[in-house]
């Protein structure tokens, strides 16, 4: 015997109840269609996740109640049940908590508290939830459901509280961010909780992107031996109809996994689609130099918005080489945006002509070097300002861990899709997208040759920088394992070059904190996952 089941894997706006009430209808009327018996939505679908400090409004709260009484009216012959953030007295207080809501027959019949609140990297959900106690069992067509959020799944207790407390099946609402590796840990995790529970799990995950999140859905249904009967696509919309079998299924299917690149590519342009459609920008503008990052910023920005939305400009200098302004109107040709040259020379004379009496008698240094970078970041400022497009920054995680950028230069815009991408990554993903066309979407002499800022003569980056392949692997354990100078120097690297790495990424946590948000794809991101002091000496006693 078997129940049937619509996931709904939507997209909701933060904030937006008008739109998110609309999806959330619309779904409904799909799942009935479809004859379900009930619809899964994901955690706080209401409101779009996470809302953040607009929890603390109380005008917030009541829009929820609202838009919460306007769906229970269409939750008429089927079992609608979705996230919401919702007051209630508890303990003589009113307490806020993370809901799931049950509505059935024109009402809420039941609420379930989540259980076990995430505070860490990027979640911060203490802050604004009280944690639930009680366990939630509902009945659907004659079964018994258990009602878990998220985090309640990665611990053990509150699936054998369910099955202990009579559950024939579990029922997940989640928003589980993406990162890069995370789809194996869910396929993992489910089938344990399911097996050893010998409970079905259904897991309805949302999907979109909300500022540096993104929310692959990839919903999953497992049976009550771990096996794998159901697997929604990835970085996609979509209301799934699955048929829940409460034994062993005779249906299990081989778990859908996407390498590497494939899955960190998607994350970006769905990062950057979401961002700018859901903030009302008509398109976008970057500068294209004729190197690797804005190459692959351009490629990610054509594939989410479409050619026609999307502008480029070159910006050269007198060490700008030939090859890079061959290379940029090439890639800008290929893709069929918009595309200009503007020369900085002039605005960069005058400059140094105004700073002339200031700088007399002083060397050349990076001051000059940054002038350069910061006339091409007025540039596309006043551009971005006057067409109302907004600006991509084109820098690395690379980059930004060294501080190898300009404020208010390269690092000038609104929204940065590399930001969490190193360097070494950057070339794997332009490989990636550019196997995915007919010809080179990216010029193959971008990526083969040494990557330059292109400030001074014959510069390369590994003047001033560790070649990339060894800086990331010291990045990677310093940002994201917290590994120490003497844990990386014993892997057998050396001692100079990760002590200076180490210094760098604590020195320049100034410039990241006015560097505009960009897609979390790894574990320890610049933004929600990091919070570095700006005034600390802990650098001098690495």
């Amino acid at each position: 015997m078997s129940l049937s089941i619509s996931i709904a894997q939507i997209n909701p706006i933060v904030g937006s109840f008008k739109h998110n009430t609309q999806l959330i209808l619309d779904a409904i009327q799909q799942a009935k269609a479809d004859k379900a018996d009930a619809v899964l939505f994901p955690e706080l679908v209401l409101t779009g996740y996470p809302p953040e400090d607009l929890l603390f409004r109380p005008a917030f709260l009541l829009k929820v109640e609202a838009a919460l009484d306007d769906i229970a009216v269409a939750a008429i012959d089927i079992t609608v049940i979705l996230g919401a953030p919702l007051r209630q007295r508890y303990q003589d207080k009113n307490k806020l908590f993370n809901m799931a809501c049950v509505l059935r027959d024109g009402k809420i019949i039941h609420k379930y508290a989540k259980q076990y609140l995430p505070n860490y990297r990027v979640f911060d959900e203490k802050r604004y939830f009280s944690k639930g106690t009680e366990n939630a069992i509902i009945e659907i067509a004659g079964h018994k459901i258990g009602l878990l959020i998220c985090e309640d799944i990665w611990k053990k207790s509150p699936a054998e509280n369910a099955r202990v407390t009579g559950a024939e099946a579990l029922f997940v609402l989640n928003a589980s961010p993406f990162r890069a590796g995370k789809s194996a840990e869910r396929l993992k995790l489910l089938a344990q909780r399911s097996s050893e529970n010998q409970l079905p799990i259904v897991y309805a995950n949302l999907q979109g992107a909300q500022d540096e999140l993104v929310f692959d859905g990839e919903s999953l249904v497992f049976d009550a031996a771990g096996q794998l009967i159901f697997q929604a696509p990835t970085f996609e919309s979509g209301v799934f109809n699955v048929n829940l079998p409460f034994k062993k299924s005779t249906k299990a299917i081989q778990p859908r996994i996407q390498n590497k690149e494939e899955c960190i590519y998607n994350a970006l342009v769905l990062g950057v689609r979401d961002y700018v459609n859901k903030n009302g920008f008509p398109g976008v503008m970057l500068g294209l130099s004729g190197g690797i990052d804005s190459a692959l910023t351009l490629a990610i920005a054509v594939d989410a918005l479409g050619a026609k939305n999307v502008e480029a400009i070159m910006m050269p200098f007198h060490y700008t080489a030939e090859i890079s302004k061959i290379d940029a109107a090439q890639q800008a040709k290929t893709q069929g945006v918009n595309y200009r040259e503007i020369a900085i020379e002039s605005i960069f004379n005058s400059f140094m002509d105004a700073l002339s009496k200031e700088f007399d008698g002083l060397q050349r240094d990076v001051t000059e070097e940054n002038i350069q970078a910061r006339s091409r970041g007025v540039l596309l400022m006043a551009m971005s300002n006057k067409l109302g497009k907004m600006l991509l920054a084109t820098g690395n995680k690379s980059e930004m861990a060294m501080g190898y950028a300009t404020l208010y230069g390269d690092m000038a815009g609104g929204y940065a899709p590399l930001k969490d991408v190193f360097k070494t990554t950057v070339y794997d993903l332009a490989r990636y997208r550019n196997s995915l066309a007919d010809g080179e979407i990216i010029p193959d002499r971008v990526i083969t040759r040494p990557p330059s800022a292109e400030l001074a003569p014959d510069q390369k980056d590994e003047d001033s920088l560790p070649p990339y392949d060894i800086l990331d692997a010291v990045l990677r354990m310093f940002i994201e394992e917290f590994q120490s100078v003497d844990d990386i120097v014993a892997q057998g690297y050396e001692r100079e070059t990760v002590a200076r790495v180490a210094n760098l990424v604590l020195l320049n946590e100034y410039k990241r904190r006015q560097s505009a948000p960009g897609v979390r794809i790894t574990k320890r991101a610049f933004g929600k996952d990091r919070r570095y002091p700006i005034t600390s000496h802990y650098r001098w006693h690495l």
